[in-house]
């Protein structure tokens, strides 16, 4: 059992402890009387906590504080830096490339990535001042609080929490399936296989939840030790993916690169718009802030770092391949090592297998420290049960969390098969990086007791211009191939950015390091994650939806109630505070005064 951890709102925190007091400790859930009471008064709990903003300090300080024990700084910018790349480039590079360019760009996909990894750079920009100012492991959750309020913070977050559970039980399930060509088996072999299950959930995965189980291991005994792992894992994969592009190089024939533009300008977008996923994962990087020594200096350097490299190996790689093979003989299920047989290396396909099962890896154990410190940070708060919050104090790692977070994946990854898992894309990371370029306008251009009500009006207008010309372009995009919606929305679009920067002043400037641009790079951002939603499929769309009102029944029925609980037992514990505060200065006021008397009797005697 664990020790007993912090005093947290007058209830008494423990670490690895199941008693109802360790998830559910607030008042309304003392008693079934207090939660009739609390449901009774859920109109007006959500009107004080809805848009209910934190701040900045309460994130680093109080919120911090109800973990019992802080997480250890123990990274530098080369942690962050190949963290970031440990987490990008996964095993999707090795499938991506070839489907994008057989099927809707063709060797012009080299663009697709430059113009993906761009608008990729622009949402890193946005996490990166975040990040710097607000280094709490909460990222896009304790940012979106700050900004945008209680609610939104918690959906976007409870979004994002599934995304990494899919995405890892995926990985997870893939990993199985690189395991089994670099052992020159069938993936089934490794699986057990019950013929009276449905198909989609009776290819039992085992290998898949031993893999998980070893990556919590490493998540849980140390940051720095899984930093190392990532560091060694990813200089393997490295290596691999320099054998790709220079073996490959030595089969280049330019005519294969003939012609480049086969379907033309919009399948260089379109093609884009796909490709993007291939850089989803930095934002676990973001959690790490906490844990960070210098994060002024650290985490530009690591998350713009990553980001650099990434975008010019997978330029690279595109290259090599539309080089290798012309795009219409390109495999889009193994495009590398089919290419690589076709010009007489065959034996390099378990080179390949092999980098890519690095890749997950890597992906697996960067992901697993990221999930675990959003939920570390929602508990925190007493939106999630405050259990999840608990850091062990030996090894500064939320334990809790990281196992309870991977104890779900592993659930998955065991019974569902990939194809139902690979249909549920990133919409919910998205539409968490067009709300954290939001929260960064609503950052600089708004501040309480600082900007007018004049100010305010127009940055409203402005923003509602740039959201609703960025999603006019989106929709214009996805249902039609006319020019005509580009010419009313862009405008559009151009106006609400131009008058924010021309004719409202910025509220509040960045302490240590700031996004530039602004708010050129924001408001593109926002366009450019907008756009990208429109080419989501409608079954990404239906679950989001289903998820999010799950959400919503969640937050109705006990988060919204814990969370006011503890905020205004901290709100009381201020109020206490001061008042004694307060108190004590009128005491020594009154002392001072009472001595200076016979001073004053006497001198005037």
């Amino acid at each position: 059992m664990g020790g007993e951890g912090a005093i947290d709102g007058g209830v008494r925190r423990r670490g690895l402890t199941f008693r109802k007091n360790d998830f559910f400790p607030e008042e309304s859930f003392k008693s079934w009387d207090n939660y009739a009471r609390a449901i009774m008064e859920t109109p007006w709990r959500l009107m004080d906590r809805v848009l209910s903003r934190s701040q900045d300090h309460t994130e680093l300080v109080e919120m911090k504080a109800r973990s019992s024990h802080e997480m250890k700084k123990t990274l530098n910018w080369w942690d962050l830096m190949w963290f970031g790349i440990g987490a990008v480039i996964g095993s999707g590079i090795f499938v991506l490339t070839g489907l994008e360019a057989r099927n809707t760009v063709g060797p012009a996909v080299v663009l697709s990535y430059v113009v993906s990894g761009v608008s990729a750079l622009f949402s890193v920009f946005c996490y990166t001042e975040f990040a710097v100012e607000i280094p709490v492991a909460g990222g896009s959750f304790a940012y979106l609080r700050v900004e945008l309020g209680e609610f939104v913070a918690f959906i976007a977050a409870g979004n994002i929490l599934l995304e990494y559970v899919i995405g890892g039980a995926a990985v997870a399930r893939s990993w199985t399936s690189y395991f089994a060509t670099l052992c020159g088996q069938h993936p089934d072999d490794f699986r057990i296989v019950v013929h009276n299950m449905n198909p989609d959930y009776g290819h039992l995965d085992p290998i898949s939840i031993g893999v998980l189980i070893a990556i919590t291991l490493l998540a849980v005994y140390s940051t720095k030790g899984s930093s190392i792992f990532n560091f060694i894992a990813t200089i393997f994969h490295l290596i691999v993916i320099a054998f790709i592009i220079i073996a490959g190089l030595t089969k280049a024939n330019t005519e294969n690169y003939i012609p480049f533009l086969p379907f033309e300008v919009r399948g260089v977008f379109k093609a884009s718009a796909v490709l993007f996923f291939a850089y989803v994962g930095f934002d676990a990087v973001s959690t790490m802030a906490e844990e960070t020594k210098n994060p002024a200096r650290d985490i530009p350097i690591g998350l713009v770092g990553s980001m650099v490299i990434t975008t010019f190996l997978y330029c690279a790689l595109a290259v090599t391949l539309c080089l290798m093979q012309k795009y219409t003989d390109i495999d889009p299920d193994a495009p590398y090592s089919v290419a690589f047989s076709a010009v007489g290396m065959d034996w390099a396909k378990y080179i390949v297998a092999f980098g890519a099962l690095k890749g997950m890896t890597t992906v697996l154990l960067v992901s697993a420290v990221g999930q675990a410190r959003y939920l570390t940070h929602i508990a925190r708060t007493h939106m999630m049960p405050p259990w999840f919050a608990h850091v062990d104090e030996k090894t500064g790692t939320p334990v809790n969390a990281t196992v309870s977070m991977l104890a779900a994946t592993a659930v998955i990854s065991f019974f569902t098969n990939l194809n139902i898992l690979s249909n549920l894309l990133s919409i919910s990371t998205l539409f968490i990086f067009m709300l954290v370029a939001v929260a960064l306008l609503v950052r600089r251009y708004y501040s309480s007791g600082v900007t007018t009500k004049q100010n305010k009006m127009k940055f409203i207008l402005c923003l509602v211009l740039i959201l609703g010309s960025s999603c006019g372009i989106s929709v214009y995009w996805a249902s039609s191939d006319g020019w005509i919606g580009y010419a009313i929305f862009v405008p559009l679009w151009i106006l609400g950015t131009v008058v924010l920067w021309l004719c409202v002043p910025q509220a509040k400037q960045p302490k240590l390091w700031g996004v530039p641009l602004v708010p050129w790079l924001p408001s593109l951002s926002i366009a450019i994650n907008i756009f990208l939603l429109g080419s989501i499929d409608k079954d990404s769309f239906i679950r989001f939806g289903v998820w999010t009102g799950l959400l919503l029944v969640y937050y109705v029925l006990l988060g919204l109630h814990a969370s006011y609980d503890t905020a205004k037992g901290f709100e009381s514990q201020k109020t206490s505070v001061d008042v004694d505060k307060q108190w004590n200065k009128a005491e020594e006021g009154a002392q001072g005064a009472r001595g200076q008397v016979p001073l004053t009797a006497a001198t005037t005697d």
